[in-house]
């Protein structure tokens, strides 16, 4: 049945429930039939019994009776002693008692499959009379040719009603689904190299209107996201061209001009710094796409923020020494913060490396609780970010200060690391940058 189209699916669905209505709709039409019929007979034998009770009580006939109350072949009567003999009886009837000495004692309606005298079956009532009980019946043949007539036309009808109402189901379905099949045939012409296609979305205010719009938004995310790869794979392709090309100059120099050992060193060492710049972009991009597909892996344990500080401060104390800029931390004790003790070092690294780079004055690494969460946060004196930078800061290969090159990834890396340990990397002032994390 899964393997069915939908239109069949839909089609066979509403035809079990047209069928269900439609056997139950019968049997309620039948059964209200039969019991108005029923209702209808024993009407007019009550008003029978109660006409031939008052000519019973005049002492008259039943066999000859001419007012009308006996029909030949359709109804009769019989009056019967206490002890159930028969006193009188019309003339279909035979001798033989209707009713047994049991029956007899109350009034009571009953149905016969036949009477003495007649094979059609029949219906019965008797009510007592001052010389015992009085007996009247009638043939029950017509109701029942009138329900087998009934019966026989919802045998017909019910069919050509479920044959058309599943046709009807069958074209209403198609043109249900008209709409995704048309989107069905655009989404298999979109491809990468058509960006901007989207599917068309028909203006039903239904499922299939809030289908089309919800996948439409999933291709402008997938769009944007691809957009994102391809600036990216073109950004690291730029940056990794500018420091290969800078090794491969000083090897081709060395290789041809280095004429003393005091050269040849020169040349290592430049080659080598740019190595490290090689290496370092390489586990920047690594770090990224990692977080890119949900696999960034950390080693959670409860961290001392002072001593997660110190230990930074430590790493990039040489570097403020050379450059004459004071570098401190600012932590009270006893505040922790759970997270990947490396990635936040690195993080923070990141920022206290930019402060070094492009900042001026004394560099400050912070910890405190704020609203039930921890902030770090690395501030210097410098003028801070330009106009407008704040909003892109945190993008991959975005530069605010082009004084030092740079592959513009750092504040990237602070903000994937913030969000993988459940926080947020933000701006904070003209050149403060802050993590939020949870304690």
């Amino acid at each position: 049945m899964s393997r069915l189209p939908i239109r069949l699916r839909v089609t066979a669905a509403f035809a079990v429930a047209m069928a269900v209505v439609l056997a139950a709709l019968g049997w309620f039409l039948y059964s209200r039939l039969e019991s108005h019929l029923r209702t209808e007979l024993d009407t007019s034998l009550q008003v029978r019994a109660d006409d031939l009770a008052a000519l019973v009580r005049e002492h008259g006939s039943l066999a000859p009776s001419g007012r009308g109350l006996i029909e030949a072949g359709e109804s009769f009567a019989q009056l019967l002693d206490r002890n159930g003999n028969v006193l009188d009886a019309t003339r279909p009837l035979r001798l033989a008692p209707l009713l047994d000495a049991a029956a007899i004692q109350s009034a009571t309606y009953e149905n016969r499959p036949s009477v003495p005298g007649l094979n059609d079956p029949a219906r019965l009532l008797a009510i007592p009379v001052p010389r015992g009980v009085l007996v009247v019946g009638a043939t029950r043949q017509n109701n029942l040719e009138t329900l087998a007539s009934f019966r026989n036309e919802l045998l017909i009808a019910g069919p050509v009603a479920l044959l058309l109402a599943s046709l009807a189901g069958y074209l209403l379905a198609g043109l249900s689904l008209r709409p995704v099949e048309s989107m069905r045939r655009r989404a298999a012409a979109i491809s990468a190299e058509t960006p901007g296609e989207r599917l068309p979305v028909p203006s039903t205010r239904d499922e299939v209107e809030r289908l089309g719009s919800t996948l439409n938004e999933m291709l402008g995310r997938l769009e944007a996201g691809l957009q994102r790869e391809r600036d990216f794979v073109a950004d690291a392709g730029h940056e990794l061209r500018t420091p290969l090309a800078l090794l491969r100059t000083e090897l081709e120099l060395a290789l041809r001009q280095g004429q003393s050992e005091e050269e040849l060193r020169e040349a290592l060492r430049v080659s080598v710094e740019e190595v490290d710049r090689l290496a370092q972009l390489a586990d920047d991009l690594l770090l990224i796409a990692r977080y890119d597909r949900g696999r960034l892996p950390l080693r959670v344990e409860s961290v001392d923020a002072r001593s997660l500080l110190d230990s930074v401060v430590t790493r990039f104390q040489w570097r403020a020494d050379e450059a004459a800029r004071p570098l401190a931390s600012e932590a009270p004790s006893g505040l922790t913060v759970r997270g990947d003790r490396l990635r936040l070092e690195q993080a923070l690294g990141n920022l206290v490396d930019n402060a070094l780079r492009y900042g001026r004055g004394r560099v400050t690494l912070h910890a405190a609780r704020a609203n039930g969460r921890v902030e770090l946060a690395v501030e210097d004196q410098g003028d801070g970010f330009a106009d407008g930078f704040a909003e892109r800061a945190f993008e991959r290969f975005s530069r605010a200060r082009h004084e030092e090159g740079g592959a513009g990834l750092g504040l990237a890396i602070v903000r994937v690391i913030a969000e993988a340990h459940g926080g947020s990397a933000d701006l904070s002032g003209g050149s403060r940058v802050r993590l939020t994390l949870p304690r």
